[in-house]
């Protein structure tokens, strides 16, 4: 092949087509637990986490209530991938070996925000901040007498793990709301790219033509009252206990939240075991199963 910029320019557009056909028919899951925000700065603050706003009898004026304000802030960072074409293989007409590595990097970037930003803050959950300070997955977050977040504080548990030979983690969520147990924080989408002019640098010294995908954002924690982590067995019981005690949350204030999970989370190890859960609608005895259907099962290769 005689390389022209008419030529780079054809290669470059089939490149192109083969990335946004992987990167549309790869399936992704981080939309089932997490919301995706729109960025457009350097980082979003998150002072509304902790409100739930609560409607009263309108009688006489409005009655505004000074909520307590969190700053829990998500810096954006950029995140890349990248790959060259020796010069010699275009001009031998040896780009068909190339097809594979853009239609992964086609899927790749489709599931970025799974592998790299959400699901990973299931298993730092532990020992990363939420927006009141502790620990997503804790023993103590506090939870305060008056809805302003002001009197007695109560101290509240969305984990469950023994104090010996604790097991595979495994989670319930709830998604069902505007707000989600996580955030993915979205400052400029995945973008193919390349640099294929013949007075590039890297054609200069390196004879190679450039081609690469990038994105920028983040990923965070969002309500730590819609998620429940346990590394208790994952049975019938222990499901039970997690599900009732996400349902016993309160707000500020004692009001009831009237959370209810939607989605049990595990890593694949443990698919059969969720199943058994809440997929099927008898139990070994011959009962119904007072949990089928309760929640989807979510079986995702990325949790760590």
């Amino acid at each position: 092949m005689i390389i022209t910029p008419n030529s780079v320019t054809a290669l470059f557009r089939n490149f192109r087509q083969e990335f946004d056909q992987a990167f549309t028919i790869a399936e992704s899951d981080w939309d089932k637990v997490a919301m995706r925000v729109p960025s457009s700065t350097k980082g979003n603050t998150y002072g509304w986490l902790g409100q739930f706003p609560q409607f009263r009898e309108w009688v006489g004026d409005r009655v505004v209530k000074d909520m307590q304000a969190h700053a829990y802030t998500l810096d954006n960072k950029t995140w890349e991938s990248t790959f060259g074409i020796s010069r010699d293989d275009m001009e031998d007409d040896n780009l068909g070996i190339y097809s594979p590595i853009v239609q992964e990097m086609g899927r790749a970037g489709k599931v970025f925000p799974d592998e790299t930003l959400v699901f990973p803050l299931f298993g730092l959950g532990e020992t990363e901040a939420c927006y009141d300070g502790q620990n997503f997955f804790d023993t103590e977050h506090p939870v305060y007498a008056n809805v302003d977040g002001t009197g007695a504080e109560t101290l509240v548990s969305n984990m469950d793990v023994p104090a010996t030979d604790p097991g595979p983690r495994w989670y319930l969520l709830s998604t069902n709301r505007a707000v989600k147990p996580f955030i993915f924080q979205e400052r400029r989408k995945v973008a193919f790219r390349q640099m294929t002019r013949m007075d590039d640098e890297a054609v200069f010294t390196s004879n190679q033509f450039r081609f690469g995908a990038d994105a920028r954002g983040a990923g965070g924690f969002g309500l730590w009252q819609l998620a429940y982590m346990s590394r208790q067995p994952l049975n019938a019981d222990n499901f039970r206990a997690a599900y009732d005690a996400m349902r016993a949350f309160k707000a500020d204030g004692g009001r009831p939240l009237g959370i209810m999970p939607t989605h049990l989370v595990c890593d694949t190890s443990q698919e059969l075991a969720a199943d058994k859960v809440v997929n099927v609608d008898r139990l070994d005895n011959g009962s119904a199963n007072p949990n089928f259907k309760k929640v989807s099962v979510l079986a995702t290769p990325w949790l760590n």
